[in-house]
């Protein structure tokens, strides 16, 4: 049997749920519409971060050398040649996940969305070096990342998102209901 809906329940901090909710409430639409157009937004921009992060990842060590190297933070000669603009994204990223989330929100995606999820998971392990593990635990991270924006800018782009389907919907439910 095929979903139409998936649902998820994420962990986020109780400012991001009350920012999710005054999202949702400005543009008439619950907050798993908002969750969703969130992660729309957010996952064009992981492509930004850098493709690797600054320390070697873990599959390129040789196995003779230590599990110490495995997971420190970065005396290689990486950690000055990443780009500017990824570095700040990698440490808001890294921020982000660092804060406690003690709110369970559960969200329902379209199943085409949710399918983005282990995307985003790889793509946020690749960069961060931290294991996301389940789609729920890959959406608190990206919904979390996302939130973590100017609540001003997330507002004038869902608006903006919501302009640019809403002509076209608008007509169609006036043909249908004419």
């Amino acid at each position: 049997m095929d979903c139409e809906e998936v649902m998820l329940t994420v962990r986020i901090a109780a400012a991001e749920r009350a920012l999710l909710r005054e999202l949702a409430r400005g543009h008439g639409a619950d907050m798993s519409d908002v969750a969703a157009d969130g992660l729309i937004d957010v996952v064009p921009s992981l492509p930004v971060l850098p493709a690797f992060p600054v320390r070697p990842e873990p599959a390129v060590l040789p196995v003779a050398s230590g599990a110490g190297t495995v997971s420190g933070t970065g005396s290689g000669s990486g950690s000055g040649s990443a780009s500017g603009p990824g570095d700040a994204g990698v440490l808001r990223l890294l921020r982000v996940l660092a804060r406690p989330a003690p709110c369970a929100v559960t969200l329902w995606l379209p199943a085409p969305v949710a399918d983005l999820l282990p995307l985003v998971g790889e793509r946020i392990t690749a960069v961060t070096g931290l294991r996301i593990g389940p789609a729920s635990a890959a959406l608190s991270a990206a919904l979390r990342y996302w939130l973590a924006g100017d609540p001003q800018q997330l507002a004038a782009g869902l608006a903006a998102l919501h302009r640019q389907g809403s002509p076209g919907l608008a007509a169609q439910r006036l043909d249908v209901a004419a």
